[in-house]
């Protein structure tokens, strides 16, 4: 096929949603389609680079960017925000260009993929496809006790944005005109107008490259249980609870260790927690690596501790699975439809108390049981390499797009088996 792809985010060597976009694209051309990339001017010089080390006949970029005078909205959150609306505005009248020219099988958008942001090229005539979308998730108001002040009103405004979108005509006209909408987790196709809900399907968007190798395992290195997080430092990841459990396994195991690879806006607080609650020494924070170096931390470990409250796919958890981390996670969003009880545990969310309990609980019977972490490690990386291989992935959106041109309705069940 000859597919145009809508990728706001696409660069090589990076995590999270430019990852995506640039995973995406390769895959699909590496699996013979002739893939056209409507992405950023700013992504050009990455892509380039990579594609003169390693070309790719069946890729092509067509670089937009909003004109000089536009750029002063990416000041703040809400002008990155209004800058991406006005952005797709101009990469649709670009993509119209070009297809006046091209013919193309089908339109895809791709990143940044979020429900409540549209893309207008539904309106270019051709078979299109939305998502994976995430973004409908939120944290269980019981857990929200737990946040600072800033943090819980923060999220009462997503949520009101959330709710929007079920009166958003914008919204609506996207939805209307796609073909199938894709939803990263089960929470955001309950957010999407029950009207298009039968031409939306559950679809995690992360994949892993089977064909490379992941670092040997070291296992308990000097006798001690490591544990590890990689992700930003935000309240709603979770962390705040995560340092909770670990203090109380060090009751048992004052030799364990945490480490924690990232930072964000609420680090400062995460430290004074840490301090308050005297695990300061067991716990090693490391603000920032680089993508390749991060994966060279995850089998140096023993388990990832990933208690996120509302992610909508969870690329580190696929990482650490990829790597043979057993994962410890609540039961929610995208962490929750990756892990499944062969390769970790998933706390079911509760009052806060309830939560950090079930949290120590697993790290406590993991650090107890190194055959149960071995049968995990081995259990994670199969699952990781087999169930959401890049081919694996590629291949079934290639069964979707035949459905969307053929006018026929995606089969209900597209998870590999269900998380």
């Amino acid at each position: 096929m000859k597919i145009l792809l809508s990728a706001y985010a696409c660069e090589p060597g990076k995590g999270s949603e430019p990852g995506i976009g640039w995973s995406w694209a390769l895959g699909l051309a590496h699996a013979g389609h002739e893939v056209w990339v409507l992405t950023r001017a700013n992504n050009r010089s990455a892509i380039e680079r990579a594609l003169a080390d390693r070309p790719e006949a069946n890729l092509r970029f067509i670089f937009y960017d909003l004109p000089r005078w536009a750029r002063w909205w990416k000041r703040g959150a809400r002008g990155v925000r209004i800058y991406y609306l006005l952005w797709q505005w101009g990469a649709y009248r670009a993509a119209r260009r070009v297809c006046r020219e091209t013919r193309f099988d089908l339109v895809h958008h791709l990143t940044f993929g979020v429900f409540r942001h549209p893309s207008f090229l539904g309106r270019l005539g051709l078979p299109f496809v939305f998502g994976p979308v995430g973004g409908g998730e939120s944290a269980p108001r019981a857990l929200r006790r737990t946040f600072p002040l800033r943090g819980y009103l923060a999220d009462l405004a997503r949520d009101m944005a959330n709710w929007l979108v079920r009166v958003d005509p914008l919204m609506a006209s996207v939805y209307k005109r796609a073909g199938l909408t894709l939803c990263k987790t089960a929470e955001t196709l309950q957010r999407i107008p029950g009207r298009y809900r039968d031409k939306c399907r559950v679809y995690l968007e992360v994949g892993t490259d089977a064909r490379v190798q992941p670092p040997p395992r070291h296992h308990a290195t000097e006798g001690r249980f490591r544990v590890l997080y990689v992700g930003r430092l935000l309240y709603w990841k979770g962390v705040h609870l995560g340092l909770m459990a670990f203090a109380r396994l060090l009751e048992r195991h004052p030799e364990a260790h945490l480490t924690i690879v990232g930072s964000g806006r609420d680090e400062r607080w995460l430290h004074a927690l840490a301090q308050r609650l005297g695990i300061g020494e067991a716990v090693t924070w490391i603000s920032w690596l680089e993508r390749d170096a991060v994966l060279q931390v995850y089998p140096r470990h023993d388990v990832f501790l990933f208690p996120s409250l509302h992610d909508s796919s969870g690329n580190a958890v696929l990482e650490a699975l990829a790597g043979g981390l057993p994962v410890v996670c609540l039961k929610l969003g995208g962490p929750g439809e990756l892990v499944d009880d062969s390769c970790g545990v998933r706390v079911l969310p509760g009052a806060p108390a309830q939560v950090v309990r079930g949290l120590a609980r697993a790290l406590l019977a993991l650090a107890d049981e190194p055959r149960l972490v071995e049968r995990m490690s081995q259990a994670a990386e199969r699952r990781a390499r087999v169930q959401f291989s890049w081919q694996c992935q590629v291949a079934r959106m290639e069964a979707l797009y035949l459905m969307v041109r053929a006018g026929r309705t995606a089969p209900a069940q597209l998870l590999p088996d269900g998380g």
